[in-house]
């Protein structure tokens, strides 16, 4: 539960307002999140790092910078003021550069937010608004929370975020990208990949191919 309590706290400083009742988690202070930041992130016996969320982070420079993403709505998806959990799911993408990992960096979607260190790890701090797909952290989670139950894209997601998506380029990284989707090749376009319950989305940029890499969800709380 200790996770779950910090996505609150993180959520509430960023709304200013406080929790919404769509959410059942326990609303907190900002003081309390403030002093969430003093202390530095767990890590494995490997010391590959853990984030609040119970997955590890991921390795080497940001695809992009978060920063990108803009207020207005995309898609039909707007930035609200808080979460809507009546549709709440989430997913992962891992992206490697010539054999290299990149990484999906934490605040996409919570447009003037800022990654700082928690009790857990790092996640997104403050913020304008917050949309319904959006990272809390550079764990590579994609968090769908939606007033309604629908299907979103992979391109919805990288369209929030104002970065190109395409056979080609995936942010700042140009290349054909072989993708693949729960260890399995995706030969479709890749900005119509579904953003399913627990989908594992993977996109190799270049060569050397890596080998797709699984998620142990059951070792998160998502």
């Amino acid at each position: 539960m200790a996770r779950r309590h910090l996505i609150a706290t993180v959520v509430c400083v960023l709304l200013l307002a406080g929790c919404g009742s769509s959410t059942s988690k326990t609303s907190t202070t900002a003081s309390s999140a403030s002093a969430a930041t003093t202390t530095g992130p767990t890590t494995t016996s490997s010391s590959r790092q853990i984030g609040f969320e119970g997955m590890p982070i991921e390795q080497g420079s940001s695809i992009a910078p978060a920063s990108s993403t803009g207020t207005k709505p995309v898609d039909g998806i707007t930035c609200g003021l808080k979460e809507q959990l009546a549709y709440h799911i989430h997913a992962h993408l891992l992206v490697f550069a010539n054999g290299q990992p990149r990484a999906l960096p934490g605040g996409i979607g919570i447009p003037g937010s800022q990654v700082v260190q928690s009790t857990e790890g790092p996640v997104a701090s403050g913020g304008h608004c917050i949309y319904w797909l959006h990272t809390h952290a550079p764990d590579g989670v994609i968090h769908v929370e939606s007033p309604t139950k629908r299907i979103y894209t992979l391109g919805n997601f990288f369209d929030i975020w104002r970065q190109p998506l395409s056979r080609t380029q995936v942010g700042d990284i140009k290349g054909t990208i072989s993708a693949f989707v729960n260890g399995k090749p995706w030969t479709k376009d890749v900005r119509s990949i579904p953003l399913l319950p627990h989908a594992v989305i993977q996109f190799n940029v270049g060569e050397p191919p890596v080998p797709f890499q699984s998620v142990a969800w059951g070792a998160t709380q998502l």
